[in-house]
C-alpha cells in the first residue's frame, strides 16, 4: 500500500523530468496497467497470492516496461525528426500523410528488438517456473508478474504506444498549422494606417 505508489509516483515524476510534459508522461506510463493486466492475469491462472514476493516482481516489471515503452518513443521521435528533416529539404512541411510514415517506420525499427528482449526474459524466467528445489516456493511469485507483464506489455508497445504517440503529435502539428493561419487573418483583419494630410 506505500512502496508501490511511491515507485508509482516517482517513475511519474522521471518521466516529466524526462518529457517536461504530462501527457507525455501519462502516455509513456500507460505501460504499467497493461504489464499489470498480463502479470495478474499469469498469477491468477497459477494460483498465486499478492505475496511480498509476487509484489516485487511487479515493481520489476513496471520499471522494465516503462523503459521499453521510453525506447519506443525514442525510435518514434527519431523518425518524426528525420522525415521532418527530409520534407524540409524538399522544401514543404510535414503532412499528417508523412507523420503516419514516420510512427510506422520507426514502430517497425522498434518490433525486432522488443521481441528480442521479451524473448529473453520470458527464456530466463522459464527455468523458474520449472524449478521444484529449495526457494522456488518464493522465485514463483516474483517471476510470475514478470513473466506475465512482459507478454501484455509486448501488445502496449508494439501498438498502443505507436497510436497514442501519433494522436500527439497530430495535434501538434494542427496547432502548428493553425498558428500560422491565425496570424494571417489577424493580420488581414487589421485597419491599414491612416495617411495623415498636410
Amino acid at each position: 500500500q506505500l512502496v508501490v505508489p511511491i515507485v508509482l509516483i516517482v517513475i511519474f515524476v522521471l518521466l516529466y523530468l524526462t518529457y517536461h510534459s504530462l501527457l507525455e508522461a501519462a502516455h509513456v506510463l500507460l505501460a504499467v496497467p497493461f504489464a499489470l493486466t498480463g502479470g495478474v492475469f499469469l498469477l491468477y491462472a497459477l494460483g498465486y497470492n499478492f505475496s511480498v514476493a509476487a509484489w516485487v516482481g511487479f515493481i520489476a516489471l513496471f520499471g522494465t516496461a516503462v523503459q521499453t515503452g521510453v525506447v519506443m518513443v525514442i525510435y518514434l521521435e527519431e523518425a518524426v525528426e528525420r522525415r521532418n528533416a527530409a520534407g524540409a529539404a524538399e522544401g514543404r512541411e510535414m503532412t499528417r500523410g508523412d507523420l503516419i510514415a514516420a510512427v510506422t517506420d520507426g514502430a517497425l525499427l522498434r518490433l525486432r528488438p522488443k521481441v528480442m528482449t521479451v524473448s529473453t526474459i520470458v527464456a530466463s524466467l522459464l527455468p523458474i517456473m520449472w524449478s521444484a528445489r529449495a526457494g522456488s516456493e518464493v522465485m514463483k511469485p516474483l517471476a510470475t508478474p514478470v513473466l506475465g507483464g512482459m507478454v501484455s506489455s509486448l501488445v502496449h508497445v508494439l501498438i498502443v504506444t505507436p497510436v497514442i504517440f501519433f494522436w500527439l503529435r497530430e495535434r501538434r502539428l494542427k496547432r502548428a498549422k493553425r498558428g500560422p493561419v491565425r496570424d494571417n487573418l489577424l493580420h488581414e483583419g487589421e485597419p491599414e494606417p491612416a495617411v495623415s494630410e498636410r
